[in-house]
């Protein structure tokens, strides 16, 4: 197999070794294989592009061993045959054995849905122990895929994300020091997607709940009480609607730099990954 892509990048050839639902719209699957031996990350909210089969497919169709033609050799594949591609972030990366965790949110799923589930919901679902996937992630620690990047002068540090950034902000959580202040919100559907999240930091995380009426977004941020800070910084990821929403009030209406913001719209409301993407190109 053909690994070079675009240095940090390759591809890696993995299956699923166990699954864990974290509450009704989120599940762990934990992949491993021998070429994770290469995967090298700092975490936080490393992003990774997973590409899955389609039913009836054994292992998903990537045609990495055309190197760096494979985007439009993949392009080219009919619709049926092609991998769906999706992104996601690192939940955990292990040694001995050499494992890693993505977390997925689930839409969709649930009987009497009104929003049928996507095909990477579907997959996640009813994953089980064997199944192949191929990922397209970084062979070294520090690469572009990488946004959570504060200031080294940074006093404060606010976090937002929807169920589809908590696996990110968790990560970033866990991986901040007892120096850090940190106020973050964490947006859910149900109570049962809430978690336990080990930080030094020291944090004030408010979990919103959908389901219960919790404040959402903007109304939860605004309505907040920040503490005092010469130079915060913000990272808001999630629903891109409410990321575009989010910044513009950290930026107009609290003064945070804009240089100071990391935004990231994980997916658009009513768009597919695949909509998004032909609006990219």
């Amino acid at each position: 197999m053909t690994t070079a892509v675009a240095a940090p990048f390759r591809f890696f050839s993995l299956q699923v070794v166990r699954t864990r639902r974290l509450g009704p719209s989120l599940v762990r699957v934990t992949f491993a294989g021998s070429d994770l031996q290469a995967f090298y990350s700092n975490g936080r909210d490393q992003s990774l592009s997973l590409f899955l089969p389609h039913p009836g497919q054994t292992e998903p169709a990537v045609p990495f061993e055309l190197g760096d033609g494979w985007w439009q050799g993949w392009r080219e594949l009919p619709d049926d045959v092609r991998a769906v591609m999706r992104s996601y972030t690192l939940r955990a990366l292990r040694r001995d054995p050499d494992e890693i965790d993505i977390d997925f949110a689930l839409h969709g799923v649930e009987p009497g849905a009104a929003t049928p589930a996507g095909p990477a919901s579907v997959w996640a679902s009813r994953a089980a122990a064997g199944d192949r996937v191929v990922l397209l992630g970084p062979a070294i620690e520090d690469n572009r895929a990488i946004r959570f990047r504060p200031p080294e002068d940074t006093d404060l540090i606010v976090i937002w994300g929807d169920e589809t950034a908590v696996p990110a902000a968790s990560a970033i959580l866990e991986s901040l020091p007892a120096s850090a202040r940190v106020r973050a919100w964490l947006e859910v559907h149900h109570a049962g997607d809430i978690q336990d999240l080990a930080t030094e930091a020291d944090a004030e995380i408010t979990w919103l709940v959908r389901d219960e009426g919790s404040p959402m977004a903007l109304e939860a941020v605004r309505a907040a009480h920040l503490p005092p800070a010469e130079a915060p910084y913000a990272w808001i990821a999630g629903e891109s609607g409410q990321v575009k929403e989010l910044r513009r009030h950290l930026v107009r209406e609290r003064g945070i730099d804009r240089r100071r913001v990391t935004f990231v719209g994980y997916w658009r409301r009513g768009l597919s990954e695949e909509q998004l993407r032909e609006q990219g190109e």
